[in-house]
């Protein structure tokens, strides 16, 4: 009789190689069909491997590893962040693009659309009352 897998990655290592082992004939059907797709053998890979890391405690080392990996991460992307706000907001302010100047030209836009649609109307008015 076999021991019992003391940790649950153990039991999740344990339980893939029983899976593996009892592949037959479909089993390898199915990996020369991945064979011939290796994109979506590759897909299928991640998304197992991120479901069992998801599904399995973390250690206190794997912690402890990855905690300073995660920050460094994190600031850099706020880093990349802030760096393109500033960047887009300065090529903004260049092009004489502002929060003010835009509702300035949509309030103009709007009146102008306003001062259309009533001289429109009041075209087909007169031109209807000249038909009579």
């Amino acid at each position: 009789m076999t021991e019992q897998p003391a940790t649950a990655r153990e039991r999740a290592i344990e339980a893939y190689e029983e899976a593996r082992d009892s592949l037959g004939d479909g089993g390898r059907q199915v990996r020369d069909s991945l064979a011939e797709a290796p994109l979506i053998a590759l897909a299928g890979g991640i998304a197992a491997g991120a479901i069992i890391a998801a599904l399995l405690p973390r250690t206190e080392r794997e912690t402890q590893l990855v905690r300073p990996t995660a920050k460094r991460v994190r600031e850099t992307a706020k880093a990349a962040y802030d760096a393109a706000r500033e960047t887009g907001s300065t090529k903004l302010e260049e092009a004489g693009i502002s929060r003010d100047r835009g509702k300035a030209t949509l309030q103009s836009l709007i009146d102008g659309i306003a001062d259309a649609a009533r001289a429109s109307a009041g075209a087909a008015y007169d031109a209807a009352r000249a038909k009579d």
